[in-house]
């Protein structure tokens, strides 16, 4: 079956009990999208507003939060409109564009993560070549670039697959990921070839350089003072527990192609669910709490709401 002239729909087949929940499911999922945009936006508006947080961990902190902005926002708009429609359908050309932006960002969390691993580790390893190391240039190249290599190397996969023929038009999903390769009429081997290339470059080597420069980080802190190793220990942390929590709901994403079979529906789509509710919400949660000059400016924002609402 040609994808190009027969198949030009796909339905998401990924949904357990709809008809039954169907509002229920709504009203959480807008709820949390909601959720997800106040919390992500306020922590991106304190660091863009305040010049004191105009240093390279909040830019990057900043680009971290707006990246779950647009990955929540790739997601919740076509998925509210699918909890509401009697079919869950997407075009084929959407299907990919949605999976395009989907692993972009994906990806570019673990750059900028990796961006994040070599701040800190200049910063407590160099602290004497900091300014001149970290200058607004090198940080604005690092963003950047962490949106531009995934973007360049996804559509390359994206370009081969827009062709590809198709045996299926259901989709085991609520989104368009790498389920894709489940209705593919078979294999390609330069695909294959090229997502283990994709892996490896835009996952792996980052996920490594991080651990490194974290084990020099470590290093360092231990022939150090304890001034020394509570700062590591305070700023390191945050960036420790994101890293942890992506990388498990990468991981499943990836192997969760070769379970599908045997893998229960709802368990399925309990785990989709953790991977775009949860771990949006756990970024700004961790900065927001963790990161002492941003709860310092979130503490004084309630103080403030809560001494207007007391005067009205």
């Amino acid at each position: 079956m040609d994808a190009k002239s027969n198949v030009t729909y796909v339905c998401l087949d990924g949904f357990v009990e709809l008809n039954a929940y169907r509002h229920l499911y709504f009203i959480i999922m807008f709820g949390v999208y909601v959720l997800i945009i106040c919390c992500n936006a306020t922590i991106v508006c304190l660091i863009w507003v305040h010049r004191s947080l105009h240093e390279p961990m909040y830019v990057f902190i900043a680009a971290l939060l707006f990246n779950s902005l647009l990955y929540s926002t790739n997601i919740y708009p076509k998925l509210l409109l699918d909890l509401l429609s009697e079919k869950q359908v997407i075009s084929f050309q959407l299907c990919l564009v949605q999976a395009f932006v989907y692993y972009t960002l994906a990806t570019a969390e673990f750059l900028l993560l990796a961006a994040m691993a070599y701040d800190r580790y200049v910063s407590i390893c160099k602290p004497l070549l900091y300014p001149s190391i970290m200058r607004k240039a090198t940080v604005n190249v690092c963003v950047a670039a962490a949106w531009t290599l995934p973007a360049c190397e996804v559509a390359v996969s994206v370009a081969l697959n827009a062709n590809i023929k198709l045996c299926s038009c259901s989709l085991n999903g609520i989104f368009c990921n790498n389920s894709i390769y489940r209705i593919q009429c078979a294999s390609s081997a330069a695909l294959t070839v090229y997502g283990v290339f994709m892996l490896l470059n835009l996952s792996l080597l980052p996920v490594l350089f991080i651990l490194f420069s974290y084990s020099r980080i470590v290093m360092v802190c231990y022939r150090s003072g304890a001034d020394v190793r509570r700062r590591a220990a305070h700023t390191c942390l945050p960036h420790l527990l994101v890293l942890i929590s992506f990388s498990c709901f990468f991981v499943y994403d990836i192997i969760i192609v070769k379970l599908e079979t045997n893998f229960p529906k709802s368990a399925r789509l309990i785990m989709t669910l953790q991977v775009i509710l949860y771990h949006p919400l756990f970024n700004p949660m961790i900065y927001g709490l963790k990161m002492k000059e941003i709860f310092k400016h979130l503490r004084k924002i309630l103080y403030q709401l809560k001494h207007f609402r007391n005067v009205k």
